[in-house]
Order: C-alpha cells, then structure tokens, then sequence
C-alpha cells in the first residue's frame, strides 16, 4: 500500500458495535494500532443513533445483541439513502452458512469470526475501505461524463438548430438578391445584414464557451472599474437599442471596482443588456446599476421586458436544457448566452441570478469580488 492510501486510512472512521465491552476494548486497540480512528457503539441502537450525526467509513458490527441485533441493525442501515453505501462486516461466533447468506443478502460486504485474527480482520478492513474509496471515485467519474455528455449534446443541439437556421435564412435570401426582378432589395440587405450578424454573435459565443468548457481559456483577474466596460457596452448596443426605441442607461458609480477578468466580464455585460434588449418591447426601458454589498460588487440589469413565466426560470443557466425565446421584435436566440454568463460569472468567484413575473420585466443580478 502506497503513501497516499496510507494517509487515507489513518483518517478512516470505523464504528463498533458490540456489546461485550472487552470485544470493543481489544477492536479498538486493534484498529489504533494500525491507524485508524476507532468508535464505539454498546447497542444496536446506540449505533443507529450514531451513524445520523456523524457517517462513520465502515462499520464492524456484531451479529448478536439484546433487542436489536446485528441483522436488523444493518436492514435499517440499508434503507436508509444516507447510510446504505457505508460498508459493513458482520462479526459472529457463528459459522453456520445460513447466518453467513442471510448477512450477505442484507447488504454486509462481510464476515469475521470470532475469535479475531489481527492479521484477517485488518486485511478485511484495509480491503472494504479501499473498495469503497474506489467506488466513490468511480461515482465522481460517471457523474462527471454524464455532465460532459449534457455539455455536449447541448453544443450539437445549437449547431445543429440554430446555425441550421442561419444558413437556411441566408441561402433564402441570396437567391432573392440574385434574382433581377426582385423589388425592395434595401430591405432584404438589412434582413441579410441581421442574419449574418446573429450567426457571428452565436458563433463567437460557441467557441469562447467551448474553449472555457476545455480548460483552454482561464480568468485572468485584474482590478476592474466597473463603469467602463458598462458605457463600452452601451455605445456599443446603442443601435439595437434605438431600432426599438428602448432608453438604454447606466446609474453605475465609477468609483466601484471588481477583481475579474476582463474579458469575461465584458461578454457577461454585453450578453446580459443584449438580452434584456432582446425582450423588452418598443418605448421600453434597460437599465443597469450596482452597488456594494459585504465583499461583493451586485450589478443588476434590470428590463421593462415581457418577463419569464416562473417555470422556465430554473431552465434559463441549464445546459442540459434547451430554453430559447423570440424576443419581441421576432429576434432569434440560442439560449447559449445566458449559460456562457453563468459559467464566465463563477469562473470568477461570482453568482448569477434572476428575478422575474411575466409581463413585468426581469432583473438579472451577478456578484463579484471587491477588488
């Protein structure tokens, strides 16, 4: 056994349960003799109690006891979400084949026998403990390639609809460019000009998600004021804005500073009034403002925006989940930005939320360090 598993076991938890005191006192000396941190249960009771304020790695439990005996201590373990997945070895005078299938079939991994052998018992902890340490790992893995899964089912899912889409507008569209008798050719070139520029927002938005979701792309935190990248994003949306007649405007004290990455940030920025631009129909309002609280900057950028039905809420930061809405003036959306939010938000040690009623607008709020 390696240094590292080593290291693991001395901090292993074992309970024992048995109600022979000088059965616990030898099982105790025994485990601390080898490393391991040795507790005790007089009853089966006293061990069920136990077991719900503090999750021991393995239990040596004995098979029989007044009242409650072993059996039934380890069904009730078993039932239990919380403590079915501890391991348990049956200690037992008894050596008939019967008690050793019923043990089993009751989710022990385990038997001993009395008298212990030092050498056997500790054999069977180090092995059971192992195992369950393998098995946890093996739980983090899976879980972890079934969110790399949803990850990228939600990428083909975008590719596949929306730049599917933006193609199929696009081919539209030159074939009436192209043909001679075609009229209103001024407005066709602005429906073209929108089409191509939604398929560069989503396609930038696909690859600095990607690369962030591969490690290609790491927060590069800076001290930030604020207020800058706020007015860069506003210039830069004006136009969209004006197309709808929102009132598009800043109440950001330019003294506030965050320590995050820039770019990050800005894209957070960007995404997030866009949005909000997106939803909040003509003569409408978008606004954003923020404010310290504790050791955190709140930037919330609130609409006058058609809002969102309370169902769909939790779906709107889900990459498994595919959520996207025509905006008021008909604009179209992948649903990408606002997960691209979230993920270059905490990325930076921030949180993202939102609080919305349908047709009464929405506030979208994100948190980042003071710097």
């Amino acid at each position: 056994m390696g240094k590292s598993e080593m290291s693991q076991d001395k901090k292993s938890l074992v309970l024992i349960v048995d109600d022979t005191p000088a059965n616990c006192k030898l099982l105790g000396n025994l485990l601390k003799k080898h490393g391991y941190n040795p507790a005790v249960a007089p009853n089966g009771q006293r061990a069920l109690d136990f077991v719900q304020n503090k999750k021991p790695d393995l239990i040596l439990l004995d098979v029989m006891m007044p009242e409650l005996d072993g059996f039934e201590v380890c069904k009730r373990l078993k039932q239990d979400v919380s403590t079915k997945d501890i391991p348990i070895i049956f200690l037992t005078a008894k050596v008939e084949k019967n008690d050793v299938i019923q043990g089993l079939e009751l989710g022990a991994v385990d038997y001993v026998t009395k008298p212990f052998n030092e050498k056997e018992l500790i054999m069977r902890v180090n092995t059971h403990l192992e195992l369950k340490r393998t098995r946890e790992k093996l739980q983090i893995t899976v879980k972890a390639l079934e969110e790399a899964n949803a990850t990228k089912d939600k990428f083909f899912s975008i590719i596949a609809h929306d730049l599917g889409n933006i193609f199929s507008g696009l081919i539209g569209l030159a074939d009436l460019l192209s043909n001679p008798k075609q009229g209103d050719k001024e407005f066709l070139v602005n429906i073209l000009q929108q089409s191509t520029q939604r398929g560069y927002n989503l396609l930038k938005n696909l690859l600095e998600w990607s690369r962030l979701q591969t490690g290609k792309i790491k927060p590069m935190a800076d001290i930030l004021y604020f207020n800058e990248y706020i007015e860069s994003n506003i210039t830069l949306l004006t136009h969209q804005a004006e197309n709808k007649k929102i009132t598009l405007v800043s109440d950001v004290d330019n003294t506030l500073a965050v320590f995050a990455d820039a770019n990050m940030i800005n894209t957070v920025i960007r995404n997030l009034l866009s949005n909000a631009i997106k939803f909040t129909p003509e003569n409408g309002r978008v606004e954003i403002s923020a404010k310290r609280e504790g050791n955190f900057i709140e930037i919330l950028v609130s609409d006058t925006g058609v809002g969102i039905r309370e169902q769909d809420i939790g779906k709107l930061f889900q990459v498994d989940v595919s959520h996207s809405t025509t905006g008021t003036a008909d604009e179209q959306g992948t649903g990408l930005g606002l997960i691209l939010c979230r993920d270059f938000v905490e990325s930076n040690g921030g949180t993202i939320w939102v609080e919305s009623e349908q047709g009464k607008g929405s506030n979208f709020y994100f948190s980042l360090p003071v710097a």
